[in-house]
């Protein structure tokens, strides 16, 4: 996924980019007593590039990547909502907006 991001003054892109990534995965899981049985790290997104958009002062393209396994099997919907369910109003984040998303064939 390709988000543009305008991070609040003083937020770093990396820090934004770090922060959309785990806000539209594990981020806002709630600590339950299972926990302990299941490792979150694997179902975590992860911020692999950001790039400054072009002509636009403190905007930046952040790239998360999802592993698989985070969303219902064949569920494009599930993955959608996942993805761009709570994220919008995360607070560190002057603006945020999906620019891109591409579904791999294995997913399908």
């Amino acid at each position: 996924a390709a988000f543009r991001v305008t991070p609040q003054p003083g937020v770093p892109p990396e820090e934004a980019g770090a922060a959309v990534a785990a806000e539209s995965s594990t981020g806002t899981w709630t600590t339950v007593w299972t926990d302990g049985l299941t490792s979150l790290d694997r179902y975590k997104g992860r911020c692999y590039h950001i790039e400054p958009v072009p002509g636009e002062e403190s905007q930046f393209i952040a790239y998360v990547a999802y592993p698989l396994d985070l969303f219902e099997e064949g569920s494009v919907t599930n993955m959608f909502t996942s993805i761009v369910g709570n994220v919008f109003g995360f607070k560190a984040l002057r603006a945020l907006r999906l620019e891109d998303l591409r579904i791999p064939p294995a997913y399908t």
